[in-house]
């Protein structure tokens, strides 16, 4: 029942037969049920990032910012349809087993779109990346996949945190994030609107902090003036867990449970993930809200129990239990793993020739880590295969394969009675009896995640620093000093200071957290059964010190629309292990040269077709990027990616790939927080990353660059 208006009938026809109490006990996430009109209770709370979470066996996709490194919508939009269908085979056996627990739903809180606009972020992995255009576009088509396209929404997507959230999570209940109405709009709210207005996602969850004073659960500004009134958002607004809570508690915004509950309601916030709802009657007693508001809230929150076909027969009724963790989904997510790896440096080492290797030595605390696979807000999978498991299957008894953990994650020892470093002997040892070194650190979700959630507490998930833990960065040491040739595999969600692995290491590898069977694919990349081809969706910066005060929401000197330093890695850099050039532009059938000029003719939008051709010897897989920058005083500093698309080309061949530019492209926001046109000049952009300096020194390729007149 696809549908809006006959299911808000319906849940009108059945709220209208509720009581008072009724209607507010259907408010909370742990809704009970009511007998007399045959309402089953319903647990709201659901998550599927990166999977079905939380609810047993369930497919292990890549953390979602590998996922974003992919740049690939059809991908994203294929893991959402798998997680729907795994979803709804979950509830399905669930549901006949009359188990209707936390995790069984088909309410799903997930993507979160947030910007990661600061590296020391803990839940930065959970997102998108950086970039605004990027985050909408992966997220929109994960909504599309995980609604599907049926009479009925396959599962209800929920685009969380609105807004301005990404840290930090120690201060997360009583933080003021203090936004331009420039940087709100230019940088925070456009994936929301896209997820809005585009994918007609069903639900959006209010943050923890506030903005500009208004907590975001409570938020006139957020939730009736712009998600509800300009976007005309249809679906229901969830509080984020206890956020309504906080409100009393540590924004002080207001004084007891009765008016917390209040002030979340009468902005538009239908459901409560929390406890606070349960003083709604208290608060209707007190004058603090009508029952025309709770009539309301419980519309709409029936409204999508009716949109997900929980009252008729659908068409996913019949979705069996094979499909959990069925071989198409874990080769979906091989794919994904596989177009998720970065690869950031290459001396020529790789891929390795397995014909010349007698033996290889695997060293790190990541090596053998099940728990480097999966990240945070993971489902249970039936099978991991770490990075040591895939080399050595991958190898088999052909070549020696040694091992060793060599350091603790971030201890300065493994053994308790041991002395500070006590694996680097052994690890140096296998070291110097390997043909090459395969050195697999980083962090894992107990070094960054979510507050509450992460074990390093002292941070409450966020990252102090860049750089890798000291044990960690002595192993490196030790190890790179033996003279063995050394290839880096990082294992972590956010950019880390890899400065010395740059120097000192043959080859580095950003392989984020991949998945539950992610290290089989890596193993493939490494032996060149796989050539990478992911691209950064964040920056690497080179230390902290380079950037804004953690806690400072304005976008100056951050990512790589703003940053005015010189990254370590940029925003949309990867490498390959073969060699493409764009050997033609068109825009809107218009033939480019390198700095030349072309002139748009009408209002009609973009479209680039660019020519790609393989000039190596291997098959590859490269995504060609476009950046625009318009000549205006309120245009970003650095430009901004406005469009990109995928292409596979084999060796020696060449495909043409065509890129639909953003509908915003040719507009900036101004300080007043106004979309407006950027003028009559643009330079444009095309090429396999940004068209700055550092990429060009790291790739050795110019970007096809013109300008373009309108």
């Amino acid at each position: 029942m696809r549908n809006r208006e006959q299911a808000a009938k319906r849940a009108r026809e059945l709220v209208g037969q509720m009581t008072l109490e009724e209607k507010a006990s259907q408010l909370k996430y742990d809704a009970p049920a009511i007998p007399r009109l045959g309402v089953p209770a319903y647990n709201w709370w659901n998550e599927a990032l990166h999977g079905v979470a939380r609810g047993g066996v369930a497919t292990v996709f890549p953390q979602a910012i590998g996922t974003a490194a992919s740049f690939d919508t059809e991908l994203a939009e294929r893991i959402g349809k798998a997680i729907g269908v795994e979803g709804r085979a979950k509830y399905n056996a669930a549901r006949e087993e009359n188990d209707r627990d936390i995790y069984k739903g088909l309410t799903f809180w997930s993507p979160n779109i947030n910007i990661f606009r600061d590296p020391r972020w803990g839940r930065g992995h959970e997102t998108y990346g950086e970039d605004p255009y990027l985050t909408g576009e992966m997220g929109k088509a994960f909504v599309n996949g995980l609604q599907g396209d049926g009479e009925f929404l396959l599962g209800a997507a929920c685009a969380k945190h609105l807004a301005a959230h990404s840290g930090p999570e120690a201060l997360r209940h009583e933080f003021n994030a203090q936004v331009s109405q420039k940087d709100l709009r230019e940088t925070y709210l456009p994936a929301f609107e896209k997820l809005v207005k585009e994918a007609e996602v069903e639900a959006v969850m209010g943050a923890y902090n506030r903005v500009n004073g208004e907590p975001c659960c409570g938020s006139k500004t957020l939730m009736e003036d712009i998600l509800r009134k300009e976007w005309g958002f249809q679906g229901h607004y969830v509080s984020d867990c206890w956020a309504i809570a906080d409100f009393h508690t540590h924004h002080m915004v207001t004084d007891t449970a009765e008016e917390s509950a209040a002030l979340a309601l009468k902005a538009g916030c239908d459901l409560n993930c929390g406890v606070t709802y349960l003083y709604m009657l208290k608060a209707y007693e007190q004058g603090l809200v009508t029952e025309e508001e709770i009539t309301r809230a419980a519309e709409r929150v029936f409204t999508a129990r009716f949109l997900l076909g929980m009252f008729d027969e659908t068409e996913y009724d019949k979705i069996g239990y094979e499909k959990i963790e069925c071989q198409e989904h874990l080769a979906l997510a091989d794919r994904a793993a596989a177009e998720s790896v970065v690869l950031l440096k290459n001396d020529g080492i790789l891929p390795l020739d397995r014909s010349r290797l007698k033996t290889v030595g695997v060293i790190g605390p990541n090596a053998n880590n099940r728990t480097a696979l999966i990240g945070n807000y993971h489902g249970t999978s039936s099978r991991y295969i770490t990075v040591l498991e895939g080399i050595q299957d991958c190898l088999g008894d052909q070549v020696r394969v040694y091992y060793s953990e060599g350091c603790h994650p971030f201890k300065d020892r493994l053994e308790n009675l041991g002395l500070p470093g006590d694996r680097i002997s052994e690890a140096v040892a296998v070291a110097k009896h390997s043909d090459v070194v395969i050195l697999c650190l980083g962090l894992d979700e107990t070094l960054e995640g979510e507050a509450g959630d992460a074990g390093n507490s002292y941070a409450s998930g966020d990252k102090m620093d860049l750089l890798l833990p000291e044990s960690q960065r002595k192993l490196l040491e030790a190890v790179t000093e033996t003279g063995r040739p050394v290839i880096l595999v990082n294992m972590t969600g956010s950019a880390m200071d890899l400065s010395y692995a740059q120097e000192h290491c043959n080859a580095v590898l950003q392989a984020w957290y991949p998945g539950a069977r992610g290290g089989r694919v890596v193993a493939d990349i490494l032996m060149g059964e796989i050539s990478p081809s992911g691209k950064l969706p964040v920056t690497f910066y080179y230390d902290v010190k380079e950037l804004p005060d953690f806690e400072n929401y304005s976008m100056k000197g951050r990512t790589y629309r703003y940053f005015t330093g010189r990254a370590l890695y940029p925003f949309g850099y990867g490498l390959t292990y073969g060699s493409a050039e764009l050997a033609e532009v068109k825009v809107n059938g218009q033939a480019v040269v390198r700095s030349g000029e072309i002139r748009l003719a009408g209002d009609d939008g973009l479209t680039m077709e660019a020519l790609v051709a393989n000039t190596g010897s291997r098959d590859l897989r490269e995504v060609v990027q476009v950046y625009i920058k318009a000549d205006s005083p309120d245009a970003v500093p650095n430009g901004k990616l406005c469009g990109f698309a995928g292409v596979t080309v084999k060796a020696g061949e060449s495909r043409t790939v065509t890129v639909k530019l953003d509908r915003d492209a040719l507009t900036v926001v101004n300080e007043a927080g106004e979309k407006v046109s950027g003028g009559a000049r643009f330079t444009v952009s095309a090429g396999f990353g940004q068209p700055d300096e550092r990429t060009r020194e790291l790739t050795g390729k110019e970007a096809f660059t013109f300008r373009l007149e309108r």
